[in-house]
């Protein structure tokens, strides 16, 4: 007996979309008010992110009425250890669609093609690396991490950041074929064609689903969004603060982990539509 493909395929971020850290819970109501939280992300015996748990329920009815896909910047390392409610989900997209994982483990191939891409189409890491050896402070620098050997991203004491000092970044990394992403207290530097929506397009192809939705909050999201049929974005993030949209896309109002039982809620209907 043949399985019919899932009709409706729901790819979202995780961090600051659906999984939130303690800072950016975003909890604006007298305490007795507070929604109960469950703790899905434990990191050196520390709790390290949560979802209500009612989106905790969300998302486990949205597993069963669609393909559900992560789709983050974490490396796979970072996603392994997020505990989600529901099943472990078939597809997961890493490394900002450097890694497509299968059942957990790593497909090879589809990792080979984008390393492929990434030769042909933006300069190579090193010389990001060197660049920002140059220019940033470590006044402010915290912590350079390389992911996956894929791309770069900055903690910094975002406060003591010189103004512009992002935008001289992202202009010169824009002529090298690179992108720029500021989220929290991270600074990305990302290649372009390393994008969720070129490893969205293949989950897509290999399920044969009609019908994507997706959401985000951040500029390296603003591709996977624009990849759906229908889409949304929370009230707070890079996103919402650029006013950024599209037709297809609902940008919400609401912001922090009441955004993440938000956009699993309109998921879940959309889904069973």
């Amino acid at each position: 007996m043949t399985t019919a493909p899932p009709r409706v395929l729901a790819a979202s971020d995780l961090d600051r979309t659906l999984i939130y850290s303690p800072s950016a819970l975003a909890l604006t109501m007298p305490d007795e008010h507070a929604p109960r939280l469950l703790c899905v992300e434990v990191n050196e015996a520390r709790p390290l992110s949560f979802m209500t748990e009612t989106a905790a329920w969300l998302l486990t009815r949205l597993a069963a009425a669609a393909e559900f896909v992560p789709a983050t910047t974490r490396t796979r390392k970072q996603y392994r250890r997020i505990n989600l409610p529901g099943p472990v989900p078939h597809f997961a997209i890493t490394a900002n669609g450097g890694h497509i994982l299968v059942k957990g483990r790593t497909d090879h191939e589809w990792h080979a093609e984008m390393r492929r891409r990434l030769a042909e189409g933006s300069a190579p890491l090193g010389e990001v690396q060197e660049y920002l050896a140059r220019t940033a402070d470590p006044l402010w620098l915290r912590k350079e991490r390389i992911a996956e050997d894929l791309f770069v991203y900055l903690v910094v004491e975002r406060s003591l950041v010189p103004e512009g000092w992002v935008k001289e970044l992202a202009d010169w990394a824009d002529e090298r074929g690179w992108g720029v992403s500021l989220q929290g207290r991270k600074i990305y530097a990302v290649p372009r064609p390393l994008t969720k929506s070129a490893a969205l397009a293949e989950v897509v192809r290999r399920t044969g689903a009609e019908h994507v939705l997706a959401a985000g909050d951040s500029l390296l999201d603003a591709d996977l969004l624009l990849a759906a049929h229908t889409g949304w974005r929370p009230g707070h993030g890079e996103l919402a603060d650029a006013g950024w949209s599209a037709p297809h896309i609902h940008a919400l109002d609401t912001a922090g982990v009441a955004a993440g039982e938000e956009i699993l809620r309109r998921m879940l209907a959309a889904s069973e539509r």
